[in-house]
């Protein structure tokens, strides 16, 4: 395998792990999660929403025919919740010393360079609306 394929995977696990091991505070209403939902205004709907979204985002980033979908998916809600940290929350959130922040920059780093290796696979009728540096490669 080459050198590529080996990053591309390990960007993948990377954001597929850290994603899923948060879905167990999200989902068990963990006193840190629905704090930081009822902060931005989304408890309980947001909490489960977005977990459901990144449990949709990890097996998509998963699956090689879909990659580019987990991974656009996942950069968006990383976006988000890095939006949320530097807006309403702050890097620190109850004192985890900025622990949540830098797995929200790692997925996001990991998914935006998913969605960059597997950019060949985007359905025509997608990349026609994205930037030509985006376009399939020949």
């Amino acid at each position: 395998m080459k050198k590529s394929g080996i990053l591309f995977w390990a960007a993948r696990l990377i954001a597929a792990i850290i994603m899923v091991q948060t879905l167990y505070f999200k989902f068990t209403a963990s006193e840190e999660s629905v704090f930081i939902f009822s902060t931005i205004g989304m408890e309980p709907w947001g909490r489960i929403g977005v977990g459901v979204l990144e449990l949709i985002s990890t097996i998509l980033i998963l699956i090689p025919a879909t990659v580019w979908a987990g991974s656009l998916l996942a950069l968006g809600l990383m976006v988000g919740a890095l939006g949320m940290h530097l807006t309403l929350l702050g890097i620190v959130v109850k004192g985890d010393g900025g622990q949540l922040f830098i797995y929200a920059l790692i997925v996001a780093l990991c998914a935006a360079y998913s969605f960059w290796h597997s950019k060949d696979q985007l359905p025509t009728f997608i990349s026609r609306l994205l930037p030509s540096f985006f376009k399939k490669s020949n």
